[in-house]
């Protein structure tokens, strides 16, 4: 599969929707190349990258390359980088925006997921709305239990199924992460690389 940008940097336009919609969000935005954590840095250059769809791959262009989003690729990749954004600020460093303080770190990730899952909503895409709400808890269980890398796995098995849809293969990942099963990441991987059946 090739990934390839589908126009502006999606990461630059995630800023400038946080900046015209104003409010407290538009001021945590961070600049490019501003320093200091989360200060804007490019797609992964402070996470691990996600090897299955290549490294430095980022969740938002592994889906807007799919399929599936075909129609509106650089709408999918903005409502995916905004909800990657929000697991970030969760468990990871930022690159959109810089916030210090980490009670509100967790407002601002949850307020970015709100902001990507209503876009998704408003294309009817209910599909990716499930598949990326599994993404988020799934990853999210992979961190609690100290797995980065089988959350990694998880955002690029999830992208993955939001652009190319989903396999038996990785249904039965997620049901592994859920389970804690050390077989889990494997299983993940794979189901990032499995040729799946468009929904």
């Amino acid at each position: 599969m090739s990934v390839t940008p589908t126009g502006t940097n999606g990461l630059q336009r995630l800023r400038a929707l946080l900046r015209d919609s104003g409010g407290l969000m538009a001021t945590l935005v961070a600049d490019p190349g501003a320093g200091g954590p989360g200060a804007g840095a490019e797609p992964l250059a402070r996470a691990a990258p996600l090897a299955a769809n290549g490294p430095g791959a980022s969740p938002a262009l592994i889906a807007a390359a799919g399929p599936r989003a075909a129609a509106q690729p650089g709408r999918y990749e903005l409502l995916i980088e905004a909800i990657y954004e929000g697991y970030l600020l969760h468990y990871e460093t930022p690159r959109a925006v810089r916030v210090p303080d980490a009670d509100l770190r967790l407002l601002a990730g949850d307020r970015l997921y709100a902001i990507g899952l209503a876009q998704l909503v408003e294309l009817g895409d209910t599909f990716a709305v499930a598949e990326l709400a599994d993404t988020i808890t799934l990853s999210a269980l992979a961190q609690g239990a100290g797995r980065r890398e089988l959350a990694e796995a998880v955002w690029a098995a999830g992208a993955r199924a939001v652009g190319w849809g989903a396999s038996d293969a990785h249904e039965r990942a997620k049901e592994l992460v859920c389970a804690g099963a050390p077989e889990a990441i494997d299983a993940m991987r794979t189901s990032a690389v499995v040729v799946p059946t468009p929904r």
